[in-house]
């Protein structure tokens, strides 16, 4: 049987847009994929740019090719919004940028930049041996993170709005790399000392080990939840998952606690473990909420989101 169409009339919201077309036609079992598209090809806008809403209740019309226009309730004469969300880039890209800064930082500020950086100092010795395997730590651990970014993550959301790349990279340029690249660079700092105790050396390396590799693991579990091209998701299960909601995080913070007692207890380490787990714990409240929701009765609800027992 042929499916019947629809007219849908079409306007701007906020900034205008000026080839954004007044009306569009489409099939009501279209994909609503197919409403951005042909909207992308007007406006000569690019499809991850642009957000449909229905006028009526404000409601998100998706850009899914598993959305159609009549389950959106699309009829004759809805009329739509459609907002220009500005330049866009891609979350790839942004993850890169974003553990950039941290890669490189604390190598140029040890060895490079050293004498500039501390040029207040009478005399800068040579960097210690524990200093260097810090150094070394923070180059494996954002490694990890690029290549995990390039070959391993699937992401759910294509792009983000291009200006909100500076404050997201602020977060890691400034506290991962800035702010503990000079502190415990420092030639007074206790990572400067000739040898540190064995076991804040010996406990944090085995913790950074430790959470490197459950992280990478658990990287590896979320990925595979995914198809290649979807953003349907699966129940995680596996190492941790029993435990807490989110344990990629957990192994995070495990591995950063690794990084703090092999820098001799540096603060700007616990600043940064701090910050990081308290923005993390937010993203796991609202993962728990959504699997609740999204899998009801099939879900096994955790108590704990990110730390067993704590939070």
């Amino acid at each position: 049987m042929a499916s019947s169409t629809v007219t849908v009339v079409v306007q701007s919201r906020g900034k205008p847009i000026k080839k954004l077309p007044k009306e569009v036609q489409l099939a009501t079992n279209a994909s609503t994929q197919e409403l951005y598209d042909q909207l992308a090809e007007a406006s000569g806008y690019s499809v991850h740019r642009l957000r449909v809403t229905k006028a009526a209740d404000r409601a998100v019309v998706p850009n899914s090719k598993d959305s159609t226009v009549e389950g959106n309730g699309l009829s004759d004469k809805t009329v739509l919004h459609v907002k220009d969300l500005g330049p866009q880039i891609n979350w790839r890209t942004v993850f890169i940028i974003e553990y950039l800064g941290p890669l490189l930082i604390p190598a140029l500020v040890l060895y490079p930049f050293r004498p500039y950086v501390y040029f207040n100092f009478d005399a800068i010795p040579e960097p210690s041996d524990t200093q260097r395997l810090v150094c070394a730590l923070l180059t494996v651990h954002f490694l990890k993170r690029e290549y995990e970014t390039v070959c391993v993550h699937r992401f759910s959301n294509a792009t983000m709005p291009a200006s909100n790349i500076v404050k997201n990279s602020g977060h890691y340029w400034i506290l991962a790399g800035c702010n503990i690249a000079y502190w415990v660079f420092r030639p007074d700092a206790a990572a400067a000392a000739l040898r540190i105790s064995p076991a804040l050396l010996y406990g944090g390396l085995a913790l950074f080990v430790f959470g490197e590799i459950a992280n990478f693991n658990t990287h590896l579990v979320l990925r595979d939840l995914r198809r290649p091209g979807t953003t349907e998701r699966g129940i995680p299960s596996g190492f941790g998952f029993s435990a807490v909601t989110c344990p990629n995080y957990f192994f995070e913070v495990v591995s950063w606690v690794g990084v703090y007692l092999v820098s001799g207890l540096s603060w700007s380490v616990l600043f940064f473990i701090v910050v990081a787990a308290a923005q993390m714990a937010l993203w796991a409240q609202k993962k728990e909420r959504r699997y609740r929701k999204e899998f009801g009765d099939k879900y096994k609800r955790k108590r704990s989101v990110m730390i067993p027992g704590l939070i």
